[in-house]
């Protein structure tokens, strides 16, 4: 047999994880014969695919309508609506259930196995690699790749030179893959971190973590911004702050901004969606006069825990013995005004689980999104995070990757046919 260095590959693949696999896979299968070879630094790979969802893999969201689909990618909405209507949520259904996987849809949207692990991803995607002939080479780091001629030339950290037709860029954030990016010639979007939480240090929200409120409104405001920021969802108090799909959201969209201010801005929230200042004052009002009797700890009139009434209270001076008749308009402005419109400070940020996402890679310009090859450098493919695209939470980061990742394999398969 010869040795692994001599061997010309038609494509090999730099990044093992789920946009690398998916891409390697789909390219065998696509052209049956095909030599492929995925080759990844660390000993692991698909490490986020493992950690996902908790350990249930999100694999991706049951939004099938690609208008609606694109709106939850904070950078890189008009490059990946062509590519899903090719393939999309539904496509990625599809894929899974015919090598035996099938995906359930929770109320949020989320798709997961029904196993609700994620190894059955995992071993989907080893089954697949296997049957379709992809190699894997594991603690393998590229240092260096050369374009010569009509294909390319890798350099391994071991001093292994590997030779191949094609190249797809799969390594997501790592610096690793972006400088190899950049020495082919492709200019880099500054990173950023996406998806994380707020710190924020404020006595609304002191000593009360676990709080949970199913749906608010808030808006983030930053110093020297030309925009402001606004986004509905679910909120969780935590022990630094507050987390939670709304804030999540929040932080991907301004990223960038966040960043560039050190993560100080002004945070307004109306703790229920439906309820703003004015409303609130309203139920306060029907409030008094039908509990006139009864004390104002004891009777809660908005969608939150007694906890969250009795420190909204509590910071307005009032007496948690005292009666509804008793609360005079100065009490009930200012009580609306804490529920309809709540101004935190923010003062840093937080982490989310494992799932950190960076926005910003490989400049999305500079590819072409019918087929993922380089604009500039040919045979040369991108796919996931390594791209200056990046989702917010609920399976999007992951629908981007396999979308990415099927169109580079059928690409590089019609290529080889030719």
């Amino acid at each position: 047999m010869e040795a692994l260095d001599q061997i010309p590959y038609d494509l090999i693949v730099i990044g093992g994880g789920a946009a690398g696999y998916f891409g390697a896979i789909n390219a065998a299968e696509a052209r049956p014969g095909m030599r492929v070879s995925i080759v990844e630094a660390t000993p692991r790979v698909l490490t986020k695919v493992k950690v996902s969802g908790g350990g249930r893999c999100n694999v991706t969201h049951h939004q099938f309508e690609a208008k609606r689909l694109v709106t939850n990618y904070p950078r890189g909405q008009k490059e990946l609506l062509g590519p899903f209507h090719h393939f999309g949520p539904e496509s990625t259904v599809r894929w899974f259930k015919e090598r035996g996987v099938e995906l359930k849809t929770e109320a949020d949207g989320r798709m997961f196995p029904l196993s609700n692990s994620s190894q059955t991803i995992i071993d989907a995607f080893e089954t697949a690699r296997s049957k379709a002939k992809v190699e894997l080479h594991t603690k393998a780091l590229v240092t260096e790749v050369r374009r010569l001629g009509t294909g390319f030339e890798l350099t391994l950290k071991d001093g292994r030179i590997l030779k191949s037709r094609s190249v797809l860029l799969a390594t997501g954030s790592m610096p690793m893959g972006l400088d190899l990016a950049k020495a082919l010639g492709h200019s880099l979007v500054p990173a950023a971190p996406s998806l994380f939480t707020f710190e924020i240090a404020d006595p609304l929200l002191v000593d009360l973590p676990g709080q949970s409120f199913p749906r608010i409104r808030a808006e983030l405001e930053i110093e020297g911004a030309k925009t402001s920021w606004i986004q509905e969802g679910g909120a969780l108090i935590t022990h630094w702050g507050l987390s939670g799909p709304a804030i999540l959201r929040l932080s991907a969209f301004a990223a960038r901004e966040l960043a560039a201010s050190a993560y100080k801005a002004r945070l307004f929230v109306q703790w229920s969606h439906e309820i703003s200042v004015e409303a609130a004052q309203d139920i306060l009002l029907k409030a008094k006069e039908k509990n006139a009797k009864k004390i104002l700890s004891n009777e809660n009139p908005f969608p939150c825990s007694r906890r969250f009434w009795e420190r909204l209270c509590e910071l307005e001076g009032l007496d948690p013995g005292k009666s509804w008749a008793q609360l005079n308009k100065k009490e009930i402005a200012g009580l609306s005004r804490r529920f309809g419109r709540s101004e935190l400070t923010v003062s840093g940020k937080g982490v989310f689980k494992e799932e950190f996402v960076t926005a910003g890679g490989v400049s999305r310009s500079e590819i072409d999104f019918r087929s993922m090859e380089s604009r500039l450098c040919p045979g040369l493919y991108f796919a996931g995070e390594i791209i200056d695209i990046d989702g917010v939470t609920g399976g999007f980061n992951f629908q981007n990757a396999w979308t990415g990742g099927w169109l580079a394999a059928q690409h590089i398969g019609r290529r080889m046919e030719a």
